[in-house]
């Protein structure tokens, strides 16, 4: 059973103007009219801008940036990241046919996933992206498609390292992983690579997601240089970029603090210090999806219903789960707990009540919010859900039950 937890203060990050939430100058009545649609996400453009200027302000201007398309590869979003940010990590086909029409060079483009088809392979070997090889098989299918393509592939091997990212939300390294080689079979690798019919041009050291401990991703740093100078002083030749992998991540629930990257950004300037040798020439990159986009955007959707079943009070609305799988707690969560959510028509008020939010599906997974305390709302108020800039519609089975597909909007 959640706990019951007090009505969550609106997100600092976004503007208000007559007790309505904005987003990008607009309230939810104005986008509403904009879209013709009752159901929405809204991104602000800003508070992305504002996230991408926080990274470099604090992380060494030596380490690229490159976004995460899969956390929200909608195109405008895309095209605007893409002047912001120095490369696109992309995890399918489509991504990385996305990431090649927003302009970005493909040099800039590093394609990962444990389970590439030989098409998609084909492709970003036609396309010259870089393939993050995540198996020793994979290199293997990588060599002989390089014969049909008539031209060498880019590839950094996808390493799984023997130490982890603690405190991650989502553990992607460590112990026995679908992702990557693991970090002793990587070294046994290497020296054969230099008779393969392939360009290595480094490794990619992806740990984790969703950290908000700066001293959890110190930890992890300091290991992955130990491990990238260990793979370089290993290769055949000199490779020329390394992917430090990401893990930065936001604050959705109630009690969590946002990630303090002032620590982190001085522990990699003296990372970069303690290895320059090791790595004076070779590009280092830091990819971040969630941390870029997520907190920009709020899913919004009204309320079409109103009842009392036994003492609890239901706001029943036109989204959910369909719309918005992580918000339901079925996208990451083994306990579920309440997203920030506000009546984004009235963001703050007197009277107040308990409630709990449902959508329209029919299954009892489709909750938004569960004893929330919130400002008392009636049919046609609006329930907005923040932090939902980063896995949203595309992370969501829109689909289920047939209902009405979402849209989104950059503003």
């Amino acid at each position: 059973m959640n706990e019951i937890t007090p009505q969550h203060e609106q997100m600092s990050q976004f503007s208000q103007e007559d007790n309505q939430l904005l987003v990008g100058g607009f309230n939810l009545n104005a986008i509403s009219q904009l879209l013709d649609k009752r159901v929405f996400y809204a991104y602000d453009r800003q508070i992305i801008q504002q996230q991408v200027a926080r990274f470099r302000q604090h992380i060494p201007g030596r380490i690229k940036l490159h976004y995460a398309v899969k956390a929200n590869p909608y195109w405008p979003v895309v095209q605007f990241l893409k002047p912001l940010v120095d490369g696109f990590d992309v995890a399918s086909q489509q991504e990385m046919l996305l990431a090649m029409q927003s302009g970005m060079p493909v040099s800039d483009i590093s394609f990962a996933g444990p389970g590439k088809g030989d098409a998609e392979l084909l492709s970003a070997i036609v396309a010259g992206v870089t393939l993050n090889v995540e198996s020793a098989g994979e290199l293997a299918r990588i060599c002989k498609l390089s014969q049909v393509a008539g031209q060498k592939p880019q590839v950094a091997l996808r390493v799984n390292p023997a130490f982890e990212l603690k405190a991650s939300g989502m553990k992607m390294a460590g112990g026995a992983k679908p992702f990557g080689i693991d970090e002793e079979q990587v070294l046994q690798l290497l020296p054969a690579i230099a008779d393969m019919p392939v360009k290595l041009r480094g490794f990619h050291i992806y740990c984790g997601s969703q950290n908000l401990k700066a001293e959890a991703l110190i930890d992890a740093y300091q290991h992955t240089f130990a491990l990238a100078a260990k793979l370089v002083a290993a290769c055949p030749y000199r490779p020329d970029m390394i992917n430090l992998g990401g893990g930065f991540g936001i604050p959705y629930f109630t009690g969590e603090r946002r990630l303090d990257l002032a620590p982190v950004g001085e522990s990699l300037a003296s990372l970069l210090q303690q290895y320059q040798a090791e790595l004076a020439d070779i590009e280092l990159v830091i990819e971040l999806g969630r941390y870029l986009v997520a907190e920009a955007g709020v899913y919004a959707c009204q309320v079409l219903d109103k009842k009392v079943s036994r003492g609890t009070t239901y706001l029943v609305c036109n989204g959910g789960l369909h719309h918005h799988l992580a918000n339901s707690g079925n996208f990451g969560q083994v306990i579920r707990k309440n997203y920030p959510v506000a009546i984004g028509n009235k963001l703050t008020a007197a009277e107040q009540e308990l409630v709990t939010i449902v959508g329209p599906l029919c299954t009892p997974l489709d909750i938004l919010a569960d004893k929330k305390l919130l400002p008392k709302a009636e049919v046609g108020d609006w329930v907005v859900v923040y932090q939902s800039g980063a896995y949203g519609p595309t992370a969501s089975p829109q689909q289920f039950l047939g209902h009405p597909e979402v849209v989104e909007v950059l503003l």
